[in-house]
């Protein structure tokens, strides 16, 4: 049967699949150590606290009516108020008209690029950068221009900066204090917008909190005077399941995204926000020193595995935070090939590629130790080292 030749919209003919998406695919097999997707380990949610607020949603007649009704756009007054609260704990003077409830922050940065973002408008990322802005964004066929090269001071000029200062997906980077306070001059000068991607930054395991780019921007003024858009979720720390992210901002831009969400989903599920805000309330705080301390330990075996078994030639620096190992391999090595020879190793990792919009990169790979344990880290570490320095003795035996 011929399939109909459908006319799709311009942006639709350069879709493509998430590399991550799909390589979860191929590494559910139980046999499989997986330092694929930088995903919460299952065992560590807090599965008393989430029963208890789905009994407290359905707990009588009333507010079991209101979990199952339609909401506002904006979100649930409750939960809004209690993010307004902790953004003000992260030295940004919010109020809850300040926050808009999303479906997980991916849907934070799809609405921002619907907003920002023009055909041809200039988003400024690092490179690499995290998959799923460059996804979100691309389908408002942006130019993606590096952070570290001039940008012109006219129309041309970038639209946002898209930054991830705290242990940074894929790398593991963390902007200093001097740089944030940088990016933060830089879009003044151009009259641009930062979308700050705060994923990651409740995940500290060394060294002192650096201040938020949002905090730094309302340290010179009031909110409404900012230009930062702060992207928050509670994928990372109490649950990806429920999908509850949230945008902290002037309301201006709060008002134009919460316009822009009517017309992608009304709002947000109004029973996951209910379950979440009695979980954020009650153990949020217990929660992130809790999985900190299992995710660090994690860092630092996959770290003393690398220094055991990594070949020469490959080199990582060590993430203060966050889910993520950055590679970097000799530069006659494409990791997307190595993968295929992994994974019939029963070891699973990202390719660098995927992480830069103008496809370099060959030579980088991303390792996430949320998920295995830590004799998986061990084991796994060492098939893939092994993998590698094969790889290397193949290429010194070609050469001579």
């Amino acid at each position: 049967m011929t399939q109909p030749a459908f006319r799709l919209a311009t942006r639709a003919q350069t879709l493509k699949a998430s590399e991550i998406r799909e390589l979860l695919k191929l590494v559910g097999k139980p046999s499989m150590i997986s330092f694929a997707g930088g995903i919460p380990d299952p065992a560590l949610f807090n599965l008393a606290a989430f029963q208890a607020a789905c009994h407290e949603a359905f707990g009588g007649p009333q507010v079991a009516r209101e979990a199952l009704q339609y909401s506002t756009t904006e979100g649930y007054a409750p939960l809004r108020q209690w993010l307004a609260s902790h953004m003000q704990s992260q030295g940004v003077p919010a109020t809850a008209d300040n926050i808009l409830i999303t479906t997980g922050s991916q849907q934070a940065l799809d609405l921002i690029g619907k907003l920002l973002i023009d055909p041809g408008s200039a988003v400024v990322t690092a490179r690499p950068t995290y998959l799923g802005a460059v996804q979100a964004f691309s389908a408002y066929q942006p130019r993606f221009a590096a952070l570290d090269t001039p940008h012109p001071l006219d129309d041309d000029a970038p639209r946002l900066l898209y930054l991830v200062p705290d242990f940074a997906n894929p790398t593991g980077v963390t902007m200093s204090r001097l740089a944030r306070q940088q990016a933060l001059e830089q879009a003044r000068a151009l009259n641009a917008i930062i979308v700050e991607d705060a994923a990651y930054s409740a995940l500290r395991y060394d060294g002192e909190a650096l201040p938020a780019i949002a905090a730094l921007d309302a340290a010179s003024g009031p909110v409404e005077a900012t230009r930062t858009l702060y992207c928050g979720t509670f994928s990372k720390t109490l649950s990806p399941g429920l999908r509850i992210g949230w945008v902290c901002g002037p309301t201006a831009l709060i008002r134009k995204l919460a316009m822009l969400k009517q017309s992608a989903d009304l709002h947000t599920s109004t029973v996951n926000q209910m379950v979440m805000h009695h979980v954020a309330t009650s153990s949020y705080d217990a929660q992130v020193t809790a999985i900190r301390c299992v995710y660090r330990t994690r860092r630092d075996a996959m770290l003393a595995a690398l220094e055991r078994y990594a070949p020469t030639g490959v080199r990582w620096k060590k993430p203060d935070g966050g889910m993520f190992i950055w590679l970097e391999l000799p530069e006659h090595l494409d990791a997307s090939a190595l993968l295929s020879q992994a994974i019939r190793e029963d070891v699973a990792f990202v390719p660098g590629g995927a992480f830069f919009p103008d496809g370099t990169g060959r030579n980088t790979l991303r390792l996430s130790f949320s998920l295995a344990d830590e004799a998986q880290i061990e084991l796994g570490i060492f098939k893939l080292c092994q993998l590698l320095g094969r790889q290397a003795m193949a290429r010194a035996v070609n050469v001579h």
